[in-house]
């Protein structure tokens, strides 16, 4: 078989064991020109999702709502223009799966479709090796914060997930303020080959004991759903994990698994507000309240019964969101709270413009942030999945 143009250098590149431990920097440098390209710049997004920073000082950073490299993370998709290097500039979403991590520019004194393809496999390159590096690369992290971060907040985003997972069949996408400076608040999700587990959690108080307390609640789902546990059983090891280790602190929570080759959802609600269905771009309300259980780590509340389980089934389409109450209870740019309508409202505006579900949580956690009153009155955490049939 005859190689690609530009394919044998990248290949003899990835290949040498003596690149294994190479800089981000360097990798990017060799690999561009490996593909016969110009120039290419690596931007991340920054904590909030406000910015793009560019990987190394090359290049001035970028707003994500008001640049042409923006658009391409906002919509993850190809971006051309003119450059100022007198060529053309490519700019392409960085994807680790459906987890936005930033854009790259490739510049070229032209592009072809050679040139795009071979931009889009640096791309894809690109996003696996920071997603491996970022872990440990605390340059990565640097980068990509503007403020300092309290303690409690360091301890807690830990423990936190990537903000977007998906395949072909749900995408689960969740945001999470006040970014620098969270009490109790946290999320979790992962994907089996299927079902698609979600986690929002809101320990008591706002300090280090908080973010404790949601941390080894988060442990505790994370070791059982590992051994292969129901929700019932679930709960019941984080209930002996707070009784354990934290007995004075508990949280409220949700816990749900979807099917996603039946769209069987099920979940608990142990002391939180009751999730939202979206449907057809209407609310369906009332769709998911069940009466709650005490929180989690009140076992003694639920005298001799089970925490207890419901099911129902959803349609192609539903979007279902899990939130905390410092969502509702924030107020927005007319001084008004938010509430369960408003905040349903906008995420079916959003739906009706074929918005990305990443997207959506982005901007709407924003217009909040930016209203007169940015003050947050608690932690503000969204977690929304979008459901469709399998093939």
């Amino acid at each position: 078989m005859t190689a690609r143009p530009g394919g044998a250098p990248l290949e003899d590149f990835l290949a040498d064991p003596a690149h294994c431990t190479v800089s981000l920097a360097s990798a990017v440098a060799h690999c561009t020109k490996a593909l016969g390209l110009r120039h290419a710049v690596v931007y991340l997004a920054d904590l909030q999702q406000r910015h793009l920073v560019p990987l190394t000082e090359v290049a001035p950073g970028m707003s994500i709502d008001d640049s042409l490299a923006g658009w391409c993370y906002r919509t993850q998709s190809l971006r051309v223009e003119e450059s100022d290097r007198h060529g053309m500039t490519a700019w392409f979403p960085l994807l680790d799966g459906a987890e936005r991590l930033g854009v790259l520019a490739v510049h070229a004194a032209e592009l072809t479709p050679v040139s795009l393809r071979q931009g889009r496999a640096l791309a894809s390159l690109l996003a696996m090796m920071i997603t491996t590096k970022r872990a440990y690369k605390d340059s990565f992290v640097r980068r990509t914060r503007t403020e300092a971060m309290s303690l409690p907040t360091e301890m807690l985003r830990a423990f936190l997930p990537p903000r977007t997972i998906g395949n072909t069949h749900v995408v689960s996408t969740a945001v999470l303020e006040p970014a620098y400076d969270i009490g109790g608040d946290a999320f979790d999700h992962s994907l089996t080959d299927t079902v698609l587990h979600t986690v929002v959690l809101d320990a008591m108080g706002h300090n280090l004991l908080s973010g404790l307390t949601s941390a080894v609640a988060l442990a505790a789902c994370r070791n059982a759903r590992r051994s292969g546990a129901d929700l019932g059983t679930l709960m019941d090891s984080v209930d002996e994990a707070l009784g354990r280790w934290l007995p004075e602190q508990f949280c409220t929570g949700i816990l749900a698994q979807l099917d996603f080759t039946t769209g069987v959802l099920k979940w608990s609600n142990c002391g939180h507000p009751a999730p939202l269905l979206i449907r057809d771009q209407r609310l369906m309300a009332d769709a998911l309240v069940r009466e709650a259980d005490p929180p989690m780590g009140l076992r003694s509340l639920l005298a001799s019964r089970d925490r207890r389980v419901h099911e129902t089934r959803l349609q192609p389409g539903d979007r279902v969101l899990l939130y905390t109450d410092g969502v509702i209870e924030a107020r927005t740019a007319d001084g008004r709270l938010l509430g369960l309508e408003r905040f349903a409202d906008y995420v079916i505006r959003a739906s009706a413009t074929g918005e990305l579900a990443p997207e959506t949580l982005r901007r709407l956690i924003h217009s909040l942030l930016d209203s007169g009153d940015s003050r947050l009155r608690d932690d503000a955490t969204i977690l929304m999945f979008e459901w469709q049939r399998a093939c």
